[in-house]
């Protein structure tokens, strides 16, 4: 019988379903972060349980580290050190692998993650984050889950859960002039809502997909959280091959024959189907305080349809009619798990390059990791950005979302390569445009929201 790339990894995965539908799924790896990894952790030693398997259980300190240069175990976040410090000691007491502050391959979780090879092709993977989608483009069973069933999949390899639809995106075309990834997620999101998955497994496939490298793959899987997926992935291929066979933590023999059968069946069938021309894609900003209130650069801000996009408009502080594109903006911010990555940071730099921030801009670089960190510092990017007015920071999740630590300010209005822009999500107040890094150098050197050729 045929089936789809997420049937074959639920069903290699799965141990046994239950009259009510719902499935054991065994897990390989287990990743956490220290806003909820210390909670289970602990939980687990007042149980006096063990963690299954420590050599596949990780801990990473990415959530509400301090971001500043020469950084410690301080943070800007309330209580926010006490959780790595508990983290930290968690690790060491059960043996688990941890990327601390001061470790050279710390960095925020999904990176790290793809980066070390604890996301692989073919393998089951949950962390307590919903971004962790994002490593569906390594053709990984990837699941965004609670700290209970973080404790539970430490104490078991295992998790419960009800099979979802399957949705196919399929993507023709590829991308042209300034459209990215970023533009591509955001176009589908803007165009079917963010409940357009509707809770389904989507599978990304098409020529618009074979032709994106895997950083673009990941930023496409990322923002299905946006989309309102339980999971996302892509059918892995050379260019997936060729980076997770060379990862640390990989096989020294990597199953690429095995990893070569990870695609869905030409006959295999979908719950549902969408397509769209990544040709037509153009450079996207958010207006409102969802990614799916969301035009092209040169459109006209909506009249609202209803009372969200009223409220939104108001609390953007932003007049129907308008284009975005006349808006000035005080701060700019390049970071995240959706758009740090070393091709994000070059596409910044090329746009930056002998140029400088408008006056009154704020404008920060956090790399996804301290790997992307070291490889755009040999290449120079960390000087374009510095010479730019930028502040080039450590890695982290930094300004992404607020936790009571750091952020840009009431009323003040951002153009970020995030992937949320809900009220309040980076500040109190604060007024989140989403958008690619590209168009965020290109915002932060002209003073408003603008496109690279217009900066």
């Amino acid at each position: 019988m045929s089936g789809t790339l997420f049937d074959k990894l639920w069903d290699s995965h799965c141990i046994e379903t239950d009259g009510d539908g719902a499935s054991l799924l065994y897990v390989d790896r287990v990743v956490m972060h220290e806003r909820t990894g210390a909670v289970a952790l602990d939980s687990l030693a007042r149980r006096r349980r063990s963690v299954r398997r420590p050599e596949h259980a990780f801990c990473v300190a990415d959530h509400v580290v301090d971001t500043l240069p020469g950084r410690s175990d301080d943070t800007r976040v309330p209580g926010g050190r006490d959780f790595i410090v508990a983290l930290r000691q968690g690790a060491a007491s059960f043996g688990l692998r941890m990327f601390d502050v001061d470790d050279e391959d710390q960095g925020i979780c999904h990176l790290v993650s793809a980066e070390q090879g604890i996301a692989l092709p073919g393998l089951s993977l949950v962390c307590p984050d919903s971004h962790t989608c994002t490593l569906g483009a390594l053709g990984t069973l990837a699941f965004g889950i609670g700290t209970s069933e973080l404790e539970h999949a430490l104490a078991t390899s295992t998790l419960r859960a009800i099979k979802p639809a399957t949705l196919r995106v399929s993507i023709s075309g590829q991308l042209l002039g300034h459209a990215t990834a970023k533009d591509l997620a955001l176009t589908l999101i803007s165009t079917h809502g963010v409940g357009g998955a509707g809770g389904a497994a989507v599978e990304f496939q098409g020529a618009g997909i074979d032709a994106m490298t895997l950083e673009q793959r990941m930023t496409l899987c990322n923002m299905a959280a946006e989309f309102g997926a339980a999971t996302a992935v892509i059918a892995p291929d050379e260019v997936v091959f060729r980076q997770a066979a060379l990862a640390p933590l990989a096989p020294k023999d990597a199953p690429i024959a095995g990893w070569r059968a990870l695609r869905s069946d030409a006959s295999a069938r979908f719950d549902h189907d969408i397509a769209i021309d990544s040709a037509q894609v153009v450079p996207q900003v958010t207006w409102g305080t969802s990614p799916e209130q969301c035009g092209g650069l040169g459109d006209p801000i909506p009249s609202p349809k209803d009372a969200a996009a009223r409220q939104a408009l108001d609390y953007m502080g932003l007049e129907p009619g308008l284009p975005l594109a006349s808006k000035p903006i005080d701060a700019a911010f390049i970071g995240s798990c959706t758009n740090a990555r070393i091709s994000d940071i070059r596409a910044a730099a090329r746009v930056l390059k002998g140029h400088r921030v408008a006056a009154g801009v704020t404008a920060i670089c956090v790399p996804g990791s301290k790997r992307v960190k070291r490889q755009a510092e040999a290449e120079g990017l960390d000087q374009v950005f510095k010479a730019a007015g930028f502040e080039w920071r450590e890695p982290g999740c930094s300004m992404c979302f607020f936790a009571g630590g750091e952020t840009f300010g009431a009323g003040k209005r951002v153009v970020t390569s995030t992937n949320r822009n809900f009220e309040s999500r980076q500040g109190p107040g604060v007024r989140s445009h989403l958008t690619s890094p590209a168009v965020v150098a290109a915002s932060a050197i002209h003073g408003r929201i603008a496109l690279p050729d217009t900066a």
